[in-house]
């Protein structure tokens, strides 16, 4: 090619020239001209007429608006760049998309007598732009309207309705218990029943509302002209449409049920954030009724009171964080016959602005809610690593919740501890629920084995509220049980409880787990458990938890 002329080159790189003759109408092309087009006879292109011809009825414009560009010829002709689509075989052939850019030249008169310029075939890049500009409206899963778009629309309604005095609704739909779709069949199956549901719906709706996709398993819709009292209606027809029939997929076949949760525009929702909040909240409570349900989100005073509370119990817990106000209360765990402490469990405290003390029932469950467990998690392994390395004959038991166990981050943390000071694993106890543990048993397996491998112990908390099955404690291989302090607080006055921890002992002692009981609270409950063979104890009768360190008096392994 080093030598070869440039209308070869030009027709190498899938390139064609032409100089058009605009008062004949002749166009020369370059070489090969004919055969990038994809006619089979030069006289198809030669004239501008017979190459107009070829062009698609479907453009918008016509090729010869290239000599209608902007400007006026000084001499150097005025630039132009269109795009245009051919069909070189008629009208019902393949269609071939043609980038067409060069300069047109003018006479005296002004007026255009020559073009030349440069044509290339466009296909791969076309379609590329075409999926771009699919792209900006559509998901790419399921063809259904994204979720930018259905909010650029719940923009423009929410604007419509308050100039125009009209009213509309904004709902959310999400397929009840999709996970297990999921689950048992995959992720396109979830894809496949959503487009389902949505094309169901679709048949409902009238012209000028919208259906689209708003995340995983939940669909976002627009019914316009529709007031307040209209919206519940509707919603009872789109979930009488689902439940109507099962949908059927390459992947299965499902009975499905929705619940959805709408807002009223502009009443109740006068910006697109309010409405989507109140839409998600109305879909919330529609889901905690049951399956199938739709509700009608309606401005609650407690609800939003709960919200304001909400927010400010956060700025309190993250404020305790950033100043450092978390402390540890120790409670020992005892031998059950000689009461010697063989360890302690550490127990979140939080001291509070004013030096009060707060307990963890108060912080966990709050935090829990909040969002922000694995941050008091993370924060309370820190002091008891630290205490662990300042006090060598410490031997202490932490809790970790299921979301932070699940992450890696605290793992992390222990992993890096014992790398530093080998002797921390075997002084660790780490105590997991029993609802958390069975509720994900290959999961809590894994960060069962990897706490043993650093030489920690591991511990079920609350054993018994779960009903762990005899071959799910077998599988977890935990250290020790912790027998729920509910069945154990009136175990003197109550056969039902006797029985039950009875049980659970048994079961642990045979499966070789070490057992404590939670909240002994006297003598007669301690009697019993020895009897059934409970080696340790911890509650009332053992010592309450105390913030004072008990480093002071020794502590059997």
């Amino acid at each position: 090619m080093d030598d070869a002329p440039i209308e070869a080159v030009l027709a190498h790189i899938g390139q064609a020239a032409y100089r058009w003759s605009i008062p004949d109408d002749r166009i020369a092309w370059s070489l090969d001209a004919a055969k990038l087009l994809g006619v089979a006879d030069e006289a198809a292109i030669a004239t501008g007429a017979a190459y107009e011809a070829l062009v698609d009825t479907g453009n918008p414009t016509s090729r010869r608006q290239i000599l209608k560009g902007v400007g006026h010829d000084a001499g150097e002709g005025v630039a132009y760049q269109i795009e245009y689509a051919i069909r070189p075989s008629g009208p019902t052939g393949p269609v071939l998309w043609v980038e067409d850019a060069g300069r047109w030249y003018a006479d005296g008169a002004r007026r255009a007598v020559r073009a030349e310029g440069v044509i290339r075939i466009i296909n791969e890049r076309h379609a590329r732009e075409q999926r771009l500009a699919f792209l900006t409206r559509y998901d790419a899963d399921t063809g259904l309207f994204n979720r930018a778009y259905m909010m650029d629309l719940l923009r423009a309604t929410i604007e419509d309705a308050q100039k125009f005095r009209n009213s509309a609704a904004f709902l959310l739909i999400a397929i009840d218990d999709l996970s297990l779709i999921n689950e048992a069949y995959g992720l396109k199956a979830g894809d496949r029943a959503l487009i389902a549901v949505a094309h169901r719906i679709r048949g409902r709706l009238r012209e000028g509302d919208a259906i689209g996709r708003y995340s995983g398993g939940k669909l976002a819709m627009l019914l316009m002209n529709c007031d307040e009292h209209e919206i519940g209606v509707a919603a009872e027809r789109f979930l009488g449409v689902i439940r109507e029939d099962v949908i059927a997929t390459s992947e299965g076949t499902f009975a499905i049920t929705v619940s959805i949760g709408g807002v009223s525009i502009p009443r109740h929702g006068r910006s697109r954030e309010d409405s989507v909040e109140r839409a998600q909240e109305a879909l919330d409570l529609a889901r905690a009724e049951g399956r199938g349900r739709f509700v009608a989100y309606v401005p609650s005073t407690e609800r939003t009171a709960e919200r304001h509370e909400n927010a400010e119990l956060s700025r309190q817990l993250i404020g305790a964080l950033t100043a450092r106000r978390l402390r540890l209360a120790f409670q020992p765990v005892v031998d059950i016959t000689t009461r010697v402490p063989l360890f302690h469990e550490a127990l979140l405290r939080l001291e509070q602005a004013d030096g009060s003390i707060v307990g963890a029932g108060h912080i966990v469950p709050l935090a829990e809610r909040l969002g922000l467990a694995r941050l008091f998690d993370l924060a309370i392994l820190d002091l008891v690593l630290k205490a662990l390395v300042d006090h060598p004959e410490a031997v202490l038991s932490v809790n970790v919740a299921p979301e932070t166990a699940a992450s890696p981050d605290w793992l992390d943390r222990v992993t890096a501890a014992v790398r530093r000071r080998h002797d921390l694993g075997k002084r660790l106890i780490v105590e997991i629920t029993e609802t958390s543990a069975i509720r994900n048993i290959e999961e809590t397996t894994k960060f069962v084995a990897a706490v043993h491998a650093l030489g920690a112990r591991v511990a079920i908390d609350d054993f018994g509220a779960g009903f762990t099955s005899f071959r799910n404690l077998r599988m977890l291989a935990v250290d020790l049980v912790k027998i729920d302090g509910d069945f154990v607080k009136r175990l003197a006055s109550s056969p039902d409880d006797q029985i039950f921890v009875r049980r659970l002992t048994e079961l642990a002692r045979d499966l070789g787990i070490e057992t404590v009981a939670e909240w002994v609270q006297d003598e007669a409950a301690a009697g019993l458990l020895a009897g059934w063979g409970v080696q340790r104890i911890q509650g009332q009768l053992s010592g309450e938890a105390s913030l004072d360190p008990p480093w002071l008096a020794p502590v059997s392994g």
